[in-house]
């Protein structure tokens, strides 16, 4: 498993060279840039702007210097926010996000993979159709569509939690719910397919004809082998919630690193642009490192020797 995790570890860096490559030339050959929504610019102080961010040198010299940054583990200044690196936004924005992320990645776990035992505990009734009628419409609703809904219902007519701001510890509720009910809606169906294969199988009918409890079935046989779809979608979808949504962070006002993220593309801050980039490419990469780790546990069948 240390030998499989090395490989993995250095595997990550061609995979990360390229996304920083392909990042870089395609935000430079984009349309405008980070100084033409600048209202009037003597072309004087637009050369030492220019210089100062080495704009001025040859593309493949501009890409050279970056990439030096990066070997140091240097991010860049921010070419939008004054006096501001893009290491300090990511270090200052991204706890928050990671706060909404996991508490919703946490509720949609504990929900989903629930919804799904219940409904894989009897197929085809009632008691399947019900969470899996629910978690189709978590599916197609839109998080802008749930999030407005719970702030009329819990913020504005039961008055049990705020608006919208980053100021209290009930702040961040309803944002986890908005950002973890469609996750919730996903792991539900995923473990609801994985347990009706795993019920199936031989050793579950083995166990039956033994007279073992159904929910002692369920809980020590069963959920181990079905809950492994839900792992599997876990990683892209962990490293989703954590780097923040732009939509749930909008909604609910909070400063979080998804409202950086696509602030930056639109101002053509090419600095904190490539640095969302890898920082989100690094999480995803980790954290499917995480679930293929999490998967030799779970499935005595994998092996990483």
């Amino acid at each position: 498993m240390l030998l499989y995790i090395c490989k993995r570890i250095l595997g990550m860096i061609p995979v990360l060279w390229v996304i920083v490559t392909l990042t870089f030339f395609l935000i430079r050959l984009a349309p405008g840039g980070p100084f033409d929504q600048e209202k009037h610019i003597p072309p004087e102080i637009l050369q030492n702007l220019e210089a100062k961010y080495h704009m001025n040198e040859p593309l493949y010299m501009q890409y050279a210097h970056y990439l030096g940054m990066l070997a140091h583990g240097d991010l860049g200044p921010s070419f939008r926010y004054e006096n501001r690196t893009v290491n300090e936004i990511i270090f200052e924005t991204f706890p928050v996000s990671a706060k909404v992320g996991g508490l919703g990645l946490l509720y949609a776990l504990v929900i989903g993979v629930l919804a799904g035992l219940f409904a894989a505990s009897r197929p085809n009734t009632v008691r399947d159709y019900i969470p899996m009628f629910f978690s189709l419409i978590g599916i197609c609703l839109p998080s802008f569509v749930i999030g407005p809904l719970l702030m009329l219902l819990f913020a504005v007519k039961l008055q049990w939690v705020s608006v919208s701001g980053w100021e209290k510890p009930t702040d961040i509720i309803l944002p986890a719910i908005t950002l973890g009910t469609m996750y919730a809606a996903f792991f539900a169906r995923l473990t609801r397919g994985g347990i009706l294969d795993i019920i199936r199988q031989d050793f579950i009918r083995t166990a039956h004809a033994k007279g073992v409890r159904g929910w002692v079935i369920m809980l020590r046989h069963t959920l181990k082998g079905g809950i492994l779809p839900a792992v599997s979608f876990l990683g892209p979808a962990a490293a989703a919630m954590l780097t923040g949504s732009l939509v749930v962070e909008t909604i609910f006002n909070i400063p979080g690193l998804g409202r950086f993220f696509v602030q930056s593309a639109l101002n053509r801050d090419y600095t904190l642009v490539m640095g969302c980039v890898l920082f989100v490419a690094v999480l995803i990469v980790v954290m499917n490192l995480l679930v293929d780790i999490a998967y030799a546990f779970l499935d005595p069948r994998v092996s990483y020797e």
